[in-house]
C-alpha cells in the first residue's frame, strides 16, 4: 500500500470515467494528490473546458466526505506537474493514453536520483456503445457522465424495424411543452431582425454552433448578413405556406439535406440528418441546412439531445420575438423527460 499517489488530468465534466480512476488509486494509496490541469492549458485546448474551481468543485462534489479527506488538489501547470521531483510520492496513477507519460516522469526521478513511482495504470470506463466516456464526448453531447446515450432510448442505431418507425406526441408530452423552455427575445411586431440582432450580439460564439428552427428565423438571420451554422426549414410559418421562404439562400450553407419529419412527430429521418449535420460542424464548422418536407417543430427536441453543450438553438414565437435555449445537461434531461411521453407508431 502506498502512502501517496499522485493523477493529473483536466478532469472536465467529472465522470464515471474519473470515479473509477480516484477508486482504484484509494485501493493501492492511503493518500492522492489530484493536480487539475490550469485554466490557461485547459481552455487553450478546449474554449468550453469548465473553470478550474468548478471542475475542482465539481469532484467533491460527486465523491464520499471520506474519500475527500484523502485527497489534496494542486493546479498542474505544465505537461509533467510535480512529479518529477515529488519527494513524497510513490505511484502516479493513469490511463494508457498517458502510460508512456508516466515512464518518461520516471526518467526524470533516475536523474535526480529519486526513487521510481509505481505506474498504476486504470482501465478505462466504457460507455453504452463500448467507447470510452470521455470529457470530450460529454461536450460533443454523446452521452451523460454516467456514459449513458441521451438519444438510443428513443431510435436504435440498429438495422432493425423500430428504426422506420416514428415518434408521435400525446397529449401528456404537449403538456409538458406548453411549459415555458428558453428565453425570449422580444421582437418589434413582426420585424424579426430586430429579436435577432440581439440574439447576434448575446449568443454569437464561433466555439458553439447556431441552430435555426424555422423559416422566418433563418431568413432573418441571412437578412443580417449572418448565416447559421444549421438551419430547419419547412417552408411554411404558422403552419401555412409562407411565400417568403423562397428568399431563403441554401447556397449559403456548405450543405444541404431533405428529410421527412410529418406534422405532431420525430422521424429517424429528422434525427439522422441532424446528426450528420452536428458531425459536420465538429470536424471542420461546416454549415448545414435542412429542409423537412412536413414540419420541423418538434425538432428542438431531438437537437437538444444530440447537440454539443452550449448550442445555441433559436425558433420564433409569432408575434413575440424569438425565443433561444442553450444545449446543457438540464435541457437534454428535460427533453429525454419529454420524449418518454410520446409513442411510436
Amino acid at each position: 500500500m502506498h502512502n501517496l499517489g499522485l493523477i493529473g488530468g483536466t478532469f472536465d465534466r467529472f465522470h464515471a470515467g474519473h470515479k473509477k480512476l480516484i477508486d482504484n488509486a484509494l485501493e493501492k494509496c492511503n493518500k492522492i494528490e489530484i493536480w487539475i490541469v490550469s485554466d490557461e492549458i485547459a481552455q487553450k485546448n478546449n474554449p468550453l473546458t469548465m473553470k478550474w474551481e468548478d471542475r475542482k468543485d465539481d469532484i467533491i462534489s460527486n465523491l464520499e466526505k471520506n474519500v475527500i479527506n484523502k485527497i489534496k488538489f494542486g493546479t498542474l501547470e505544465n505537461e509533467f506537474g510535480p512529479a518529477p521531483r515529488h519527494p513524497d510520492a510513490t505511484a502516479i496513477i493513469c490511463t494508457v493514453e498517458t502510460a508512456d507519460m508516466c515512464v518518461e516522469i520516471n526518467k526524470m526521478r533516475r536523474e535526480e536520483k529519486l526513487d521510481e513511482l509505481e505506474i498504476i495504470e486504470v482501465e478505462h470506463e466504457n460507455a453504452w456503445d463500448g467507447v470510452p466516456i470521455s470529457s470530450t464526448r460529454i461536450r460533443n453531447g454523446e452521452i451523460n457522465r454516467q456514459g449513458e446515450s441521451w438519444i438510443s432510448s428513443y431510435f436504435s442505431y440498429s438495422n432493425n424495424d423500430k428504426d422506420t418507425e416514428s415518434l408521435v406526441m400525446t397529449e401528456y408530452a404537449e403538456e409538458m411543452l406548453k411549459k415555458p423552455f428558453g428565453v425570449l427575445i422580444d421582437g418589434k411586431e413582426d420585424d424579426y431582425t430586430y429579436a435577432m440582432k440581439i440574439l447576434i450580439e448575446q449568443y454569437s460564439n464561433e466555439n458553439i454552433p447556431l441552430i435555426t428552427v424555422g423559416d422566418v428565423t433563418t431568413l432573418a438571420l441571412q437578412e443580417l448578413d449572418h448565416c447559421a451554422d444549421i438551419s430547419l426549414i419547412d417552408g411554411k410559418t404558422k403552419r401555412k405556406i409562407w411565400s417568403q421562404a423562397t428568399k431563403i439562400d441554401i447556397d449559403r450553407y456548405d450543405n444541404y439535406f431533405k428529410c421527412v419529419n410529418p406534422a405532431g412527430s420525430l422521424t429517424k429521418s429528422l434525427l439522422s440528418s441532424c446528426k450528420l449535420a452536428l458531425e459536420k460542424w465538429l470536424i471542420d464548422k461546416s454549415t448545414s441546412i435542412i429542409d423537412v418536407e412536413g414540419e420541423e417543430d418538434l425538432a428542438p427536441l431531438i437537437i437538444h439531445l444530440v447537440a454539443p453543450l452550449g448550442t445555441v438553438i433559436v425558433y420564433g414565437q409569432p408575434g413575440k420575438g424569438v425565443v433561444v435555449r442553450k444545449t446543457e445537461e438540464e435541457s437534454k434531461e428535460r427533453c429525454k423527460d419529454i420524449l418518454s411521453k410520446f409513442i411510436y407508431s
